[in-house]
């Protein structure tokens, strides 16, 4: 098999009759596999009728040439606007069809092809749910409110600028879990004690860090020259915050070379949370 040239870039289209993020979420898995191919992505979302679909055949069949084939990685349930989107040219990657069909066979009923549910308002509990778990992320983010830290479910605990807030987000966002975050300053560092705030809730703190230098950089991004990013200070602030995680027994993970959506799956797993939305 021919790879294409390192320097031609290859189109890929991630379609959904929805907002498109789980056929890009689960499209990019699979073209990371290939870091040696540059690839020139795009996404379009909310393709509900056959109309839509034909036009975005002819748009997608436009981007073949001699040299390149397209990807396409499809979420889109609707069996009428599936039909007519396989007859693009492009290779047609399913990520929904498939499956659905072995789903179907285990449990032995035919699914709903329902498109309000492939994102989130299929069912309008678990919907809720998410929007009520962002809004407490968003009220108890960098220790903005103290107020009802007893409701959250997990507490992130790190230095500034480890990674606190998007992964908050996004727990919150993809897993309908109430997470507040919780930053270490200066006069937290002094000693091994728990934070007040947060000393009755260290069965449900996890901590970030990150290696000096990621620290450093993001931080001068930020503040430039200042102490605060200085590599020194850097490193003492990790130093402390690791010894206060060790002391409390208190789960830690480092995001310099993680993505949130890594960090997530771990926290979820150390923690022995469960999905919730």
């Amino acid at each position: 098999m021919s790879a294409p040239d390192s320097v031609t870039e290859t189109p890929v289209f991630f379609l959904a009759g929805g907002t498109g993020i789980s056929a890009e979420t689960l499209g990019n898995l699979m073209l990371n596999q290939f870091p040696s191919v540059r690839f020139r992505r795009r996404k379009i979302p909310f393709i509900t009728t056959p109309e839509i679909a034909r036009q975005v055949v002819a748009e997608m069949d436009e981007a073949m040439t001699d040299a390149v084939t397209p990807l396409v990685f499809s979420t889109v349930a609707d069996e009428e606007v599936r039909t007519e989107l396989v007859k693009t040219k492009c290779a047609f990657i399913d990520l929904f069809g498939s499956h659905l069909d072995a789903i179907e066979r285990v449990l032995h009923v035919n699914a709903s092809h329902n498109r309000a549910g492939l994102h989130g308002l299929g069912d309008p509990r678990r919907y809720e749910q998410r929007m009520k778990a962002i809004e407490y992320a968003m009220e108890h983010d960098d220790g903005q409110s103290l107020r009802n830290l007893a409701q959250a479910e997990l507490i992130l605990v790190a230095p500034s600028r480890c990674g606190k807030t998007p992964t908050s987000m996004y727990l919150a966002l993809q897993h309908g879990i109430r997470v507040a975050n919780y930053p270490l300053v200066e006069e937290d560092l002094h000693s091994t004690h728990l934070p007040r705030p947060i000393r009755d809730y260290a069965d449900r703190c996890f901590g970030l860090v990150s290696t000096p230098a990621r620290l450093s950089q993001v931080r001068s991004e930020r503040r430039p020259g200042s102490t605060y990013a200085s590599l020194a200070q850097c490193s003492y602030e990790l130093r402390r915050a690791e010894a206060l995680y060790r002391a409390h027994r208190i789960p830690s993970i480092n995001s310099a070379s993680m993505s949130v959506e890594e960090m997530a799956a771990v926290i979820m797993q150390t923690r022995h949370m469960s999905n919730l939305a």
